[in-house]
């Protein structure tokens, strides 16, 4: 049993109220963390105002060294961390190894990025009346940052969002998941036993209502959320004048080309379908390929995904671990039931063993059901023909999502209209939109969300610009 407490500006706090950590591959009770209140984020907030005035002192040279030492801590305890997040969210050990090995990275790019903030010189002397003026800007920390994160990744998410944030000069309140508190609470461990200042650092595990608080507190001036589409507009209408960064759902597509690699395109659309049992902002959940090689790509899909092990995630074979929770079973279920009662036809798949999904592929899925148009954040692929380019691209866009994009081609034409034309953040050619380095600026357009990931450009939205003007004429 793994029991951790919560952190308020550093401090240990430990409560009678928890809430109860599920293994979702058996449904066993693993760990608790203590359930966090309104009152708990008001004390963080208090705490994080001395926060900052703490982190304004530190050099650039000593948060890129704090954030180093965080990179290293983690490195040295990676195999405590990956069982953790295998026991939390049942994705597989492989899988959970990978997630640490990207929070590295991740906290490792932040270090990089706080020696990198800058400014730029003005040339006030542009404009009619800036004769004698000399000027420049440059970037200073916008302040506390609320920081929200889901179940599906609850380290490198954690990372994405706390490392820039101190790398920045800003103090952070962190909720995770309440399905997943533990890793992030061991991670935030990490960043005070690396050295940031106590009163930056507070982890609340908790509900909807800490949640609320953390993005309407008007001492709160960034506000950093990874969920669905549904929370994150009451957010955007809630949290009022601060700079939000949302990173939200998605259904991406993958487009497979007449002159594609068949075999290639197939691998890689069941690695980014089925991996994490398709709980992935990025999953490949539709898929479009030309009429004139469809059979043959499905033929090929299938026998791909005929190839993984589902089952126990510890185990070091197995390919697709559990869904997170029973209820997202039974939706699933009803969202493949719908397609088929639509017309759609199931390939390979669609039944469960408790809160295994077995791969699922379905073809000819209607643009009116739910397998088509919402995120269906499962092991569900979805694959449909089109007669030419302009139909795939227009396929793609007949949703409120635009995240990323994957296609599989040799034509450059046809590559680059893709690339112009489709409605998404990202275009991954010869390539699953499930692809991301932590580096790149990730996010997307319409209902995926708003402003991007990465260390380098999480730094842009944690941070102000400060302009400053000499005249020399006086």
């Amino acid at each position: 049993m793994i029991k951790l407490p919560m952190i308020i500006g550093g401090k240990e706090i430990f409560k009678d109220e928890v809430i109860d950590v599920i293994y979702p591959y058996n449904q066993q009770k693993i760990g608790e963390a203590p359930k966090g209140s309104v009152d708990d984020v008001y004390k963080a907030v208090e705490k994080a105002k001395v926060g900052l005035l703490k982190l304004k002192k530190l050099t650039a040279y000593e948060k890129y060294k704090i954030l180093m030492k965080v990179a290293e801590l983690l490195a040295e305890r990676k195999e405590e961390f990956a069982r953790t997040i295998t026991l939390e969210t049942g994705k597989t050990i492989k899988e959970a190894r990978v997630e640490v090995d990207r929070a590295i990275n991740t906290i490792t790019f932040s270090a990089e990025e706080a020696k990198r903030i800058g400014g730029e010189v003005v040339h006030f002397d542009a404009s009619p009346n800036g004769k004698g003026k000399k000027g420049f800007y440059f970037r200073v920390p916008a302040g506390i940052v609320s920081a929200i994160t889901p179940f599906n990744f609850p380290v490198n998410l954690t990372a994405h969002k706390i490392a820039p944030s101190i790398a920045a000069g800003c103090p952070f309140i962190l909720k995770p998941s309440e399905k997943t508190p533990l890793s992030p609470i061991m991670l935030c461990k990490l960043f005070l036993e690396a050295g940031v200042p106590e009163e930056a650092v507070s982890v609340i595990p908790g509900f909807a209502d800490v949640g609320q608080a953390m993005t309407t507190h008007p001492d709160v001036r960034v506000v950093s959320f990874t969920g669905s589409l549904k929370v994150g507009e009451i957010i955007a209408k809630q949290a009022g004048l601060k700079k939000i960064v949302m990173e939200l759902g998605s259904n991406s597509a993958v487009i497979v080309d007449e002159d594609a690699n068949l075999e290639l395109a197939a691998k890689k659309s069941v690695l980014g379908g089925f991996a994490l049992a398709g709980q992935v902002c990025i999953s490949v959940q539709r898929v479009f390929v030309h009429k004139n090689v469809a059979d043959e790509f499905e033929k090929l899909l299938k026998e791909e995904a005929s190839k993984l092990k589902y089952g126990d995630p510890m185990e070091e074979d197995t390919d697709v671990g559990p869904v997170i929770s029973i209820n997202e079973v039974d939706r699933i279920q009803t969202w493949i039931s719908e397609a088929l009662q639509k017309g759609a036809k199931l390939e390979v798949g669609g039944v469960a063993e408790k809160t295994i999904v077995k791969p699922t592929i379905v073809s000819d899925v209607p643009e009116d059901s739910k397998l088509f148009y919402e995120e269906a954040f499962a092991p569900v692929v979805t694959v449909r023909k089109f007669e030419n380019i302009d139909e795939a691209i227009s396929l793609v866009n007949k949703t409120n999502y635009g995240l990323q994009v994957g296609l599989f081609t040799n034509n450059l034409k046809h590559a680059w209209k893709v690339i112009e034309e489709v409605e998404v953040g990202g275009v991954m050619i010869n390539d699953i939109p499930t692809f991301r380095a932590d580096n790149m600026p990730y996010g997307g357009v319409k209902g995926s969300g708003i402003g991007r990931e990465g260390p380098k450009f999480a730094i842009e939205d944690y941070t102000e610009i400060k302009v400053v003007s000499f005249d020399l004429n006086a």
